[in-house]
């Protein structure tokens, strides 16, 4: 770890930890609860830090509270963003009655920009430019060095990372004993820097990403920040292409093994499986701790682990979707093009294939591709996976021929 550039330890540790007393004058410390489902499930004393549960339903306030009360004299603040960030500088310029520019992307849910401008109040201005977060970005910095405001990043500020440590002050004053793994999720790494400079590198720690942007795992592999050419938005509240420079600074040195991916459809699978169990409603950033237990199953038996429940700002609109991908990720449900005879009877001879349990989701006729055949978009949802096995090899000897579009990026993004 000599290459680690953690700053003194209990130097950091006693910044945290008074920032965390400061923090109790605006709101009490989040849950840390022992999970019963989850410790059943893996074999081990499974615990979750509820940051869903904060007054802003997300860690990010405890950053915005340390920058903003460390910047002494400043009278308004700037932030760019499309989601937690902007409802925690929104909150904090509430409570310390400051103005704020939260610069947001065209494309924000209404319900994400409701909430903001709920939890601001009139002390907020919310301006939405740009039809991505780069050029929101650009707009907020020019703001602030026209009108002198302090703009307050996500991640990428010493007093942020500061702030997000408060987690590992709670934990360490609820479970003196400590754990044996904190499972993180890792987005521009501001929470997993202030987690590792309080706990210092002897904690064990993985850091979880989403499949589709891996930026923490390229940095390691690289030896420093790169920027990736592509990154998946679903899980947006860890989706960054790039880590921070000042994360970074004091995440590397980790190894590799202990980076993880989280497939995006596989967390909404978890995302369900809290909900309908625990009844806890997680973003998908917020599912990413829980989502990959699963992976380091055999690593974890019989030991305490801390998985950090990052946020719960999730749209109920997009549950539909949500469970659509789950199905498909679990293979319960698939989308096959079928070219169907133009004669009598043949729906039916398709539909007398179907095992009892397969259901038709969806069915479409896209178009005639010669004359005695149509092509015809299906969906089929089954009660569990291998029963496609059946339902193909029945398609095959009846003399049907079909494609399945399940995975084809392309195509189910065009057609489903």
């Amino acid at each position: 770890m000599s290459d680690t550039n953690l700053p003194n330890t209990e130097e950091f540790r006693d910044k945290a930890r008074a920032a965390m007393v400061a923090m109790r004058s605006v709101f009490p410390a989040t849950p840390l609860m022992r999970n019963d489902h989850l410790s059943d499930k893996y074999d081990a004393d499974i615990w979750l830090k509820r940051e869903d549960l904060s007054p802003v339903r997300s860690y990010k306030l405890r950053g915005a509270f340390n920058a903003m009360r460390r910047a002494r004299g400043a009278t308004l603040f700037v932030c760019a963003s499309a989601g937690n960030h902007a409802q925690g500088v929104a909150f904090m310029c509430r409570h310390f009655g400051v103005g704020g520019v939260i610069f947001m992307p065209v494309t924000t849910p209404q319900q994400k920009i409701d909430k903001t401008r709920i939890f601001g109040g009139d002390m907020v201005e919310i301006r939405l430019t740009g039809d991505y977060f780069d050029d929101t970005l650009a707009e907020a910095q020019a703001f602030c060095a026209e009108e002198g405001a302090h703009f307050l990043a996500p991640f990428d500020d010493d007093d942020v990372i500061e702030g997000q440590a408060t987690i590992a002050a709670e934990i360490e004053a609820e479970l003196p004993d400590g754990a044996d793994l904190i499972v993180l999720p890792v987005g521009g790494g501001g929470l997993s820097a202030g987690m590792r400079s309080y706990f210092g590198p002897d904690q064990a720690i993985k850091y979880v990403e989403p499949s589709g942007g891996m930026s923490l795992a390229a940095a390691v592999e690289n030896g420093g920040p790169v920027t990736l050419n592509k990154v998946d938005s679903f899980v947006d509240g860890a989706a960054v292409a790039r880590i921070g420079a000042r994360p970074w600074d004091r995440l590397k040195g980790i190894q590799r093994s202990d980076v993880l991916a989280a497939p995006e459809d596989r967390i909404c699978i978890t995302m369900l499986e809290m909900l309908n169990i625990e009844g806890i409603v997680l973003e998908p950033a917020g599912a990413l701790s829980v989502d990959v237990l699963d992976d380091i199953r055999d690593e974890i038996k019989g030991k305490r682990v801390i998985c950090v429940t990052s946020g719960g700002n999730f749209d109920f609109e997009r549950l539909p979707d949500v469970k659509e991908r789950g199905q498909r990720y679990s293979g319960i449900k698939k989308y096959l093009i079928l070219r169907l005879p133009q004669r009598p009877g043949a729906l039916k001879d398709f539909l007398n294939l179907l095992g009892p349990g397969d259901d038709i989701t969806r069915f479409e006729y896209l178009k005639k591709s010669a004359r005695n055949f149509g092509s015809v978009l299906i969906g089929i949802e089954v009660k569990q996976a291998s029963d496609f096995d059946g339902l193909f090899q029945r398609l095959e000897d009846g003399g049907f021929t079909y494609r399945d579009i399940t995975q084809d990026t392309t195509l189910s993004e065009f057609l489903i």
